[in-house]
């Protein structure tokens, strides 16, 4: 892992035109409101709408002719999957993807409708990672972890490599945190460029898996509850690397309830006229929650994702 911003460096120069580099947009009202000149890294223009598709995409060009011709497996609640099924599809690698019966049927379709197959295990999300990738080794197929893997990590990376690109000197970067991926990436590459840059990692207060991991020391059971950021749920690996990089880049945890995200999805849409799913509104609350500590000084945060269904969003911003 110690070449791992070296990877991404080379992850950033060969994903180019596939994957877009998103715009960072100022927010005048933001801004206004907190005292903090806020930029917004529009990761939910991304294609597939999130982040996912820059470390799917990196994985799967790595792969050697024969791996790409047998094919590749994953495991998704919708993001990841839909990713690696773009990805695949552009690459001509055929793409199983394994979800959880609970998962969202607008990105399981979503998911199908990229031309990959969609297989449904009725366990939690870590039991079906777990399940997936067990199958995937009996198959004989690459397991491409959501999080779980240096060359997803390195993909998710570019993202922090263009904020430095765009705005170097930010006072922070806010981005949500689930299996660990997208801040393991965006903090290699925010310390390298730029070691005063703080990077906060966002948690919503009711699935706090790989926070309480970094408390511990160790991968540990943590016990979670429904949350709106459906995206960022769900266990770790017990053998994730994820946790050592986090506890290696993180500088500030920040925990937010599910009021605090659903009001931030609301603020969002009023001020920026953007819709975003769960994960995101983690970023944004995160932020909101400590932005006295920024006053006068330039943040980013990451609006992960957008796909969530119509009806979830318009109940959680009444």
């Amino acid at each position: 892992m110690d070449d791992l911003y070296e990877r991404i460096l080379d992850a950033h120069r060969a994903l180019r035109p596939q994957v877009r580099v998103t715009p960072l947009e100022h927010s005048a009202l933001l801004s206004e409101q907190t005292g903090c000149d806020v930029y917004l890294k529009c990761e939910h223009l991304q294609h597939t709408g999130s982040f996912k598709f820059r470390g799917a995409s990196n994985k799967l060009r790595l792969l050697d002719a024969d791996v790409r011709r047998r094919g590749v497996a994953t495991v998704s609640t919708g993001n990841h999957g839909q990713g690696v099924a773009l990805a695949g599809k552009l690459a001509g690698v055929p793409v199983t993807v394994y979800a959880s019966v609970s998962a969202s049927p607008v990105k399981l379709n979503a998911i199908r409708a990229l031309g990959a197959s969609v297989v449904t295990i009725d366990a939690s999300t870590l039991e079906v990672e777990l399940e997936a990738a067990r199958r995937a080794k009996e198959a004989g197929l690459p397991f491409v972890s959501p999080y779980n893997d240096i060359d997803v990590i390195a993909g998710q990376g570019t993202i922090g490599v263009e904020l430095g690109e765009q705005l170097p000197g930010l006072a922070a970067v806010f981005a949500s945190v689930g299996g660990g991926g997208l801040i393991s990436g965006i903090g290699s590459a925010t310390k390298a460029a730029s070691a005063s840059t703080e990077v906060v990692g966002c948690w919503p207060a009711n699935a706090t898996t790989l926070y309480r991991c970094i408390q511990a020391g160790k991968v540990i059971d943590v016990e979670e509850t429904d949350t709106i950021s459906d995206g960022t749920a769900g266990g770790v690996e017990p053998d994730t690397i994820t946790l050592p990089i986090a506890q290696r880049v993180i500088d500030r945890c920040v925990l937010v309830s599910e009021d605090e995200i659903k009001a931030a999805m609301k603020r969002l849409a009023q001020t920026d006229r953007w819709m975003v799913e769960g994960a995101a509104g983690v970023a944004l609350a995160s932020f909101l929650q400590v932005a006295p500590s920024y006053r006068g000084r330039a943040v980013a945060v990451v609006l992960c994702g957008r796909n969530i269904m119509l009806d979830k969003f318009v109940a959680a911003v009444q």
